[in-house]
């Protein structure tokens, strides 16, 4: 069982529960579990209402879509990526909708989205893990991902599974304790 982190402040359970495990249970999500995660990410802030968040995802159901997704991924996070009933492809276009100009809030917006995304996945007794360790280059190819949107992370969804099915090392690491920063290291 992983250990509870220290919080010094009171936040919300919500909050309090979300980490990113690598052991993800057999359990397969619905499509309606997925469409229920995009709905939270949809309605997040952005900069002029612009929205510029974009996703390419598929449950694991054995489709071309999952097994493309699947190849994106670095070896590393491909070890225990494989076991996610969800994975989805982060995007942002890189230009506003109206203007056509620069959007250089894209990439703040998306995270928002996401932090959507991930606390409606913890309402609902999910877990999201985050991974930059994926190749653009793959994306595009499998994808045709236009010019003007940009590749940002890749995602695992699921439910908590055995971290006696991850290698030594991940076992380890899904096992320690979460530790943040102080707070007084993020103020300048």
């Amino acid at each position: 069982m992983k250990p509870k982190p220290q919080f010094d402040h009171p936040i919300s359970e919500l909050l309090q529960k979300r980490w990113s495990p690598r052991a993800f249970a057999e359990t397969q999500l619905t499509e309606e579990q997925a469409l229920t995660l995009f709905e939270a990410a949809r309605w997040a802030a952005s900069c002029n209402n612009d929205q510029p968040w974009r996703f390419i995802w598929s449950l694991r159901d054995g489709s071309e879509r999952y097994q493309r997704l699947l190849d994106c991924l670095t070896s590393r996070n491909r070890e225990w990526g494989e076991a996610a009933p969800l994975l989805i492809l982060t995007l942002t276009r890189t230009t506003f909708a109206e203007t056509g100009k620069p959007n250089a809030w894209c990439r703040h917006d998306l995270g928002l989205a996401i932090g959507n995304l991930t606390a409606q996945a913890s309402s609902m007794d999910l877990y999201v893990h985050n991974m930059g360790g994926f190749s653009a280059d793959k994306t595009r190819e499998f994808f045709a991902i236009p010019d003007d949107i940009e590749p940002v992370t890749m995602i695992a969804v699921g439910y908590l599974g055995d971290p006696s099915s991850l290698s030594e090392f991940n076992q380890k690491r899904e096992l320690e304790v979460q530790t943040r920063k102080p707070l007084s290291e993020l103020f300048l």
